[in-house]
């Protein structure tokens, strides 16, 4: 491919784009409030796959756990990543990190690995999107 030739020279038209604001309305992705960030000193946009808000965050039998709440197990999810990302727990674009989670009938927190990647968003911008591994 030549330096002047463009991408859609080599790869063709776009056959399909699905946005991250698509994603958020469709809830495959579920945004976190800027004002949440705020508190926990992140400065970009940040989202959760729905298998992490309805799996760990905001699961069906949050009811059944005395003294947890969203607010509180997200807090938790924000405040790991924020200590991944201080230790440099990975590298380019990934960031590995781990939260313990109560779950129902377990005496012990579930330890669960985590994986945040910084990319672009719908306009460029850099966002940040918290994942379980081979969610990407």
């Amino acid at each position: 491919m030549s330096e002047s030739a463009s991408l859609s020279d080599f790869f063709g038209d776009v056959i399909s784009c699905y946005s991250r604001a698509e994603a958020i309305a469709d809830g495959v992705l579920v945004s976190i409030s800027p004002v949440i960030l705020k508190d926990a000193g992140i400065v970009l946009p940040v989202a959760v796959t729905d298998t992490v808000w309805n799996g760990y965050i905001d699961p069906y039998y949050l009811p059944d756990l005395p003294g947890q709440s969203v607010e509180g197990r997200l807090w938790d999810l924000l405040w790991m990543f924020r200590c991944a990302v201080k230790a440099g727990n990975g590298g380019g674009d990934r960031i590995r990190c781990q939260v313990l989670f109560q779950i129902p009938g377990k005496n012990e927190p579930k330890l669960v690995d985590l994986i945040a990647v910084c990319g672009p968003g719908d306009k460029g911008e850099p966002v940040i999107t918290i994942m379980l591994p081979g969610e990407d």
